[in-house]
């Protein structure tokens, strides 16, 4: 039996109901989704690969394809070594699509036997980012509506640790002033 596996990468930093749309409906496209958590160098997250894992593990437990595994590296050797053979990108406006076809062709001649399979964000989602909701959880908005119920203690963490490295850093201000 020939298997359509697909391989949805991102850094998921963290990750969002926007995310989790995608992975549902693409896991009712393939008989296998992997969802690859990139580390990327060159670009810092917020949250360790291992959180980053963790929250999707927990967010995708109840759907029976997903499969979650972490990478470094080029996408397509990642998809090789899993033997896929499809990339799946969320677009969620038309400036995603320029960047997007610039990586799909890349990846096609990286690796030939490679399709790029683009899903059209819900549109409940069009405006979502992790950058946003980092944002927003950094000023203690409600972002409840904005990940899957799972992450939610992860950026709870985060805020905490934030406000006191925010406040330790204020006192340190307020101490140096006073000197002078």
């Amino acid at each position: 039996m020939n298997k359509k596996i697909a391989v949805y990468p991102g850094s998921f930093d963290p990750v969002t109901n926007g995310h989790l749309d995608i992975i549902t409906r693409s896991s009712e496209l393939f008989d296998r989704l992997i969802v690859g958590v990139l580390k990327n160098t060159s670009k810092p997250c917020t949250f360790a690969i291992s959180e980053r894992i963790a929250m999707l593990a927990s967010c995708t437990r109840g759907i029976n394809n997903v499969y979650v595994a972490g990478f470094d590296g080029l996408l397509v050797d990642f998809m090789k070594q899993h033997k896929a053979r499809v990339i799946v990108r969320g677009l969620r406006a038309i400036s995603d699509f320029e960047y997007e076809f610039q990586m799909a062709l890349m990846n096609r001649n990286l690796y030939p036997q490679v399709e790029t399979v683009f899903l059209m964000t819900d549109e409940h989602y069009s405006y979502l980012s992790s950058s946003i909701v980092k944002e927003l959880a950094g000023f203690n908005a409600d972002i409840k509506s904005f990940v899957p119920r799972s992450v939610m203690p992860y950026l709870n963490k985060q805020r905490t640790a934030r406000a006191k490295k925010y406040s330790d850093s204020s006192k340190t201000i307020v101490k140096k002033r006073r000197k002078h």
